[in-house]
């Protein structure tokens, strides 16, 4: 605690003095500054200066008779400037263009744009909430959001945001600040504040502090009634006006005034703050000594306007020490009551002086003395922007915060035995937080009506995530657990059966609706229920990203504020956005017209193209359909047959495990691995070599066309109609091999002779180690590769012979087969001598989403780490990615693909010496650059409807977009 207190004590220190300034309206250009202002004063009438002490409200989305009242003000009473509510940019930008041509001298433009200009605008960026920055622990992003908002507003013409919200929220009750604030303790509210200010300003757009004198600890809402705070003058000095003072310190711009009823500072019972002379006039002008603009909250609300007659009650504002006089109730008799006071000596000119100069000097400060009409063209796409979102997402991943964290449960690892559950709780969507959930394991949605049936239904899983989603609308919306909710939530967390996690996507103050949090294993407070807020929460659950937030609010008994475990990141792929990770997004829209160029040119009907970098998946997009008669699209969630590429996903991890046990050496030979092939010619191939391609082995046989008939037909002796003891090995539907004909395969193969040229690529070498790893284990290659990868690893569309686990659907057809099956192949693998053994072959049989190739390729790229799970060790993945016989013009690694060694080979010739990957039959390619740390996924079947069509491979299609995607990153 006191190593926080030192640190809070040095961090204010720092930005009081970085931040101190005598007078916070003097511009850099102080004479010219007040030159202008002099001269403006002087030329003014009584009226003309009256004028400038009032800002009207107007909404963009009113009809033209009420926006024409406002120019009408304007021309009239000569308005001092304009507070903008509900509506559009593009319709704000119009009004304001036409009252500054109404106006003979330029308005001082105003907005509530707390969390950005979405707080009143459509069309326009929401930033994250006040109480949501609050719980991030870096300033100079809550520093970067301020600045953010105040380039849309200065870009919108918007001269001062009323904005930040000082107000410590100790009061969970409170049913107008809550979200707004950056949370109930004092020194971290005071960093935020200045950290916000302090980027708002540097854009050129004044601040204003708000609600002086404190609406933190208040459940009433001032709209509709004076709040009453009856707390004591030491009690109202350490809490309430702690901000205010710090930020008058530090130079804010200006400060509102709130509707409240303190006691403690006026004693004239019932006297609004808003019109205490001794709140503003004595003490945050005299004690305080406040040299900035001093602004009324609005005097529209009730909490103030029935307090006194028409006119009274902005007269009494002014009086009290209020330099501009927010939203009126009627300018007409403000005005005029305003005039009278002057003549009758109520209002000196010194006092109107001060007030309406302080108000030239902040027009002059926000460049007004050189006034320039809003552009229009543009102005929609200006104000979101790409940076926006990058910003906006690295607030969220900074704020996330795990509140409870038993058994370090997160982030959760050993997928493989993970049986899981989604629970919906809430009346908002929670579908990204479901979905990129399942982008890391199997999720069952589970719904009920009570909860018995919850206990039934759960009661097989080991782990239940829980996701409370509540409107993202507002930071005003309702936040509480239902009481069935309240119930469920405990109850399930109860049950032995499983591990449950409750990740909230609302206010931190939904937990006070439960009492007893004992039994909840773990929590993640998301505070918002935004697509990226639910994202993020997702990737902290499994690891993609660590929990870094802290609770800026005291959540619970059990969750006081300043509470937020630390979790750090597992290396699991994320998702985030190109220029995230050194992207440049508009260089990539080339890779979508290479890939359409491809389906426009018959290449493929369809494809699926993902891109990560750094741990980031940037780009994951699907492309035509499964076959061209159809409709359907092809989905991400689609499964392409790998070909050959099963290589180094499917056989290469398990001989990279023996290796690293022991079991098989790289200069092991054929004749030990398969002790039958003793007098083979093949006997002395090494294992080095044959992964290497340089064993002379011969590129593929075709074991199917022996058995075939005379009519070249599946002949009746291979083959049976219905499975049978003796024929048991499923080739295709309706179509089942003797099992005798797998000895035949390998007698077949150790006939072979070996061929003249040195370097040949084969097929041959994985039938073999498949035969070797399978008599090692004991165990079919599909099981020991599910149980060892696929499972721990999330490979969750990834599967050998996947018609038996996913509807035929969602698999991609690889041909219309007339000369083998004679059908069309679809669930089935297209590969024949993989189809003769039973659809798991050593060289392919692999179906997959280019999702899960990416996760197997980023493994090997991280060394053979991945998901807190080392596969292999680091020197495992150097060894089998080295290529050890470049000298001899033989590009190859052990099992996995190279760059060419000179003009032409398997890449763009743009990817590092260190890069690897493969590519398959079907139209498959992946490869993997550690030096970019750059993951390519290119799946298609492009042997659809026959494999003959060899347009893609002709084309060189695939490393035309790896060309594409090394353009596009931006150094």
């Amino acid at each position: 605690m006191k190593q926080i207190l030192v640190f809070y004590t040095l961090t204010l220190l720092y930005t009081y003095i970085s931040f101190a300034q005598i007078d916070p309206l003097s511009a850099k250009d102080t004479l010219a500054q007040k030159a202008w202002v002099n001269t403006k004063y002087n030329a003014m009438s009584l009226e003309e200066r009256i004028g400038q002490l009032f800002m009207v409200s107007v909404a963009s989305d009113q009809n033209k008779t009420s926006t024409d009242k406002i120019k009408q003000q304007i021309e009239q009473y000569h308005i001092g400037g304009v507070i903008f509510s509900k509506g559009g940019p593009v319709q704000q930008a119009i009004l304001t263009n036409q009252y500054q041509a109404a106006s003979n001298l330029p308005l001082l433009i105003g907005q509530d744009a707390e969390w950005g200009l979405a707080m009143r605008l459509d069309s326009t960026f929401a930033y994250p909430w006040n109480m949501t920055l609050g719980a991030i622990q870096k300033d100079d992003i809550v520093a970067q959001v301020g600045k953010h908002i105040g380039e849309h507003a200065k870009r919108l013409g918007v001269h001062i945001n009323f904005a930040p919200d000082l107000d410590v929220n100790i009061n969970p009750k409170n049913p107008i600040i809550g979200n707004r604030s950056f949370g109930e303790h004092r020194v971290n509210v005071v960093r935020k504040a200045v950290a916000f200010t302090k980027g708002m300003e540097s854009a050129g757009v004044l601040a204003s502090g708000k609600h002086f004198p404190g609406h933190g600890d208040t459940a009433t809402d001032s709209h509709k009634s004076l709040p009453f705070l009856d707390f004591s003058k030491e009690r109202l000095d350490s809490i309430e006006l702690y901000p205010f003072k710090k930020m008058i310190d530090t130079g804010i711009s200006s400060i509102m005034v709130a509707h409240l009823n303190i006691p403690a500072l006026e004693p004239k019972k019932g006297l609004p703050s808003s019109l205490s002379k001794k709140i503003i006039k004595e003490y945050l002008k005299g004690t305080l000594q406040y040299k900035g603009l001093v602004f009324t909250d609005a005097l529209n609300m009730k909490a103030v306007s029935e307090f006194a007659p028409k006119g009274e009650v902005e007269l009494s504002a002014f009086l009290a020490g209020n330099d501009m006089l927010l939203m009126p109730v009627d300018v007409a008799s403000a005005h005029a009551k305003m005039v009278e006071a002057y003549h009758s000596g109520r209002i000196s000119e010194a006092r109107l002086e001060s007030s309406v100069k302080k108000i030239l000097k902040a027009k002059y400060k926000v460049g007004l003395n050189t006034y320039r009409p809003v552009v229009v063209a543009g102005l929609v796409n200006d104000l979101h922007t790409i940076e926006d979102d990058l910003l906006y997402e690295n607030a969220i991943e900074n704020a996330i915060t795990v509140v409870k964290n038993n058994f370090s449960i997160l982030p959760v690892r050993r997928l493989d035995n993970k049986k899981i559950a989604y629970v919906k709780f809430g009346d908002a969507s929670g579908d990204t937080f479901l979905n990129t959930l399942k982008t890391y394991v199997d999720v069952d949605v589970i719904q009920a009506k009570d909860i018995a049936e919850y206990r039934e239904q759960l009661r097989n899983y080991n782990l239940v995530v829980i996701g409370f989603h509540k409107s993202n609308a507002s930071p005003w919306k309702a936040h509480k657990f239902s009481e069935n909710e309240k119930y469920w939530v405990q109850e399930i967390a109860r049950m032995r059966s499983n591990n449950t996690i409750l990740s909230v996507f609302t206010k931190p103050y939904a937990l006070l609706d439960i009492q007893d949090w004992s039994a909840m294993d773990g929590i993640v407070m998301a505070y918002q229920n935004s697509a990226i807020a639910q994202e993020k929460a997702a990737e902290v659950i499994f690891g993609a990203i660590g929990a870094k937030g802290k609770l800026p609010v005291t959540a619970h008994p059990s969750f006081k504020v300043g509470t937020g475990i630390n979790t750090k990141p597992i290396a699991r792929l994320g998702f985030s956005m190109p220029e995230r990770v050194g992207f440049d997004r508009t260089k990539l829209k080339e890779v979508d017209k290479l890939v359409q160029a491809g389906l426009d040119s018959l290449m493929y009907p369809g494809a699926q193209v993902l891109i990560a970098r750094k741990g980031k998946v940037i780009y994951n997009k699907s492309f035509g359909k499964p076959i061209y008669e159809t409709n359907d699209s092809i989905t991400n969630n689609h499964l392409f047959d790998l070909a050959s590429v099963t290589k180094i996903l499917g056989t290469l991890p398990l001989v990279m495990k023996m290796e690293e046990e022991g079991k098989i050496e790289l200069d092991n030979t054929f004749q030990e691995l398969i002790p039958a092939y003793k007098e083979s010619e093949l006997k002395d191939v090494t294992v080095l070599k044959a992964l290497s391609h340089y064993g002379r082995l011969p590129a593929w046989i075709a074991f199917y066309v022996s058995t075939l008939d005379d009519n070249r037909k599946p002949s009746d002796f291979f083959y049976r109609r219905e499975p049978s003891p003796d024929y048991s090995t499923k080739v295709f539907d309706g179509m089942y091999l003797s099992n005798a004909y797998k000895d035949s395969i390998y007698n077949r193969i150790g006939r072979q002779e070996l061929k003249s040229n040195k370097y040949r690529y084969s097929d041959v070498a994985y039938y073999v180690m498949k035969h070797y790893i399978e008599n090692t284990y004991g165990e079919r290659l599909d099981a020991l590769l599910n149980r060892f990868l696929l499972k721990p690893i999330g490979a969750t569309h990834t599967a050998y012979n996947p018609i038996e686990q996913f509807p035929r659907a969602q698999i991609v057809p690889t041909e219309e087969d007339n000369y083998y099956r004679f059908k069309r192949v679809q669930g089935y693998v297209h590969d024949m001598g993989a189809a003769m053994q039973g659809g798991v072959g050593g060289h392919a049989g692999l179906f997959s989403n280019a999702l899960d190739v990416a996760k197997i390729m980023q493994m090997y790229l991280q060394g053979g780490y991945y998901g807190g799970h080392r596969f292999f060790n680091e020197r495992t993945v150097k060894k089998f990615n080295t290529c050890y016989f470049c000298d001899e013009d033989v590009r190859r690694g052990v099992g996995f693909d190279k760059p060419q060694l000179k003009n032409s080979g398997p890449t763009c010739g743009c990817v590092s010496r260190e890069s690897f990957g493969h590519s398959g039959f079907t139209g498959t390619y992946t490869w993997a650059d550690p030096e970019e740390e750059l993951v390519y996924v290119f799946l298609s079947n492009r042997t659809y409807p026959t494999m003959t069509n060899n347009l893609l491979v002709k084309s060189g299609l695939r490393t035309r977009i790896q060309q594409a995607i090394y353009d596009s990153l931006i150094n």
